[in-house]
């Protein structure tokens, strides 16, 4: 080793105890690293190694502020939180570098859930009524006929598709969920259920108007309740507040019917557990291997579907409300993940 004075070597040792690399000192006071590393291990030979590997770019306090950035809503996405860093701590990195530090902390990019733009109105309204039904029980639910409509599109049905592909597979025709430039077409459909199984169901051939409404409320709905031999003082319909559905002449209808209605919240599809019943049947839309030839076709699987739903499956999704009730209880009202 060429010799170092001692006022080099001092400095060596403080700038090796304030956690330089051997690489750093060597640099700063243009020795060589073999001296550098000689001293290192002849006057201070306890100090910790600093970690191998190129440092990192992003602090403990970068990390923190990503994550609650990203937790709080302030940013959206990875890429927004790689931008307010540059911008408000001057730290440039990679947008990577970002996504990195947020699964570290235990996050994981989700697809975005869609719900209902609840108001403030809303939000009161379902409270109060998770509060009002908060002590009823299974058996009160199941009193309960649930109604809705839906729309079932001839190619890629609203409900999810799943598949099992390895590491760098070529797509097959079992991968994909095909569909169409123009859609396909669709049907729409209006269908209720009860906890002895799927109620009686039918296909919109127009718009749903009030007059039509009435019709399938003294055909499709009565013959569920004759059919299942409900206790029409017993029963207790369900249905959202289309406005179809609150019209003048509907509720006249419903007024001089033997069961009661269920006050129910706007925009609370979360609520209304046929909504997963149709989740389903969409989903099995879409395991056929081959998409229907035409509307007919695709009403016929439809009409096939729903004949095999059993009735466990409706008893399972109406024993869910208590659950639902709940959920709206913690949320304040608010959203929920059914």
């Amino acid at each position: 080793m060429a010799k170092v004075t001692v006022d080099i070597r001092n400095n060596i040792i403080s700038m090796l105890s304030n956690g330089q690399s051997i690489r750093e000192v060597s640099k700063k006071i243009g020795i060589s690293k073999s001296a550098v590393q000689e001293i290192r291990t002849k006057y201070v030979p306890d100090i910790p190694k600093p970690p191998p590997g190129r440092p990192r770019k992003l602090s403990v306090q970068d990390k923190r502020h990503c994550v609650r950035s990203v937790t709080s809503g302030r940013v959206p996405t990875a890429t927004a939180a790689t931008k307010k860093l540059k911008s408000e701590h001057k730290t440039n990195v990679n947008a990577n570098t970002v996504r990195r530090a947020l699964k570290e902390a235990g996050l994981k990019a989700k697809k975005k859930v869609k719900k209902p733009d609840l108001s403030a109105k809303n939000i009161k309204e379902r409270l109060q009524f998770a509060k009002d039904h908060e002590d009823w029980t299974e058996a009160d639910w199941e009193r309960v006929i649930w109604s809705d409509e839906t729309k079932i599109n001839r190619f890629c049905s609203d409900g999810m598709s799943w598949c099992w592909m390895g590491d760098g597979s070529t797509l097959q025709d079992h991968h994909v969920q095909k569909s169409a430039k123009f859609g396909g077409g669709s049907i729409m459909i209006w269908g209720c259920m009860t906890s002895k199984g799927p109620g009686f169901m039918c296909k919109l051939g127009s718009t749903l108007d009030q007059h039509l409404y009435k019709e399938i409320l003294m055909d499709e709905l009565q013959k569920t309740i004759e059919y299942f031999d409900l206790d029409p003082t017993k029963v207790i319909f369900q249905q959202d507040n289309a406005s179809c559905h609150t019209a003048n002449s509907v509720a006249a209808l419903l007024g001089n019917q033997s069961f009661d209605v269920l006050e129910w919240p706007a925009k609370s599809p979360d609520l209304n557990s046929i909504e997963t019943l149709w989740a389903i049947v969409k989903r099995r839309i879409n395991e056929f291997e081959t998409p229907p030839s035409g509307m007919l076709e695709l009403w016929e699987r439809v009409e096939t579907i729903w004949n095999e739903i059993t009735p466990e499956t409706c008893a399972k999704l109406i024993k869910s409300m208590p659950k639902r009730i709940k959920a709206v209880l913690r949320a304040k009202g608010g959203w929920t993940s059914f």
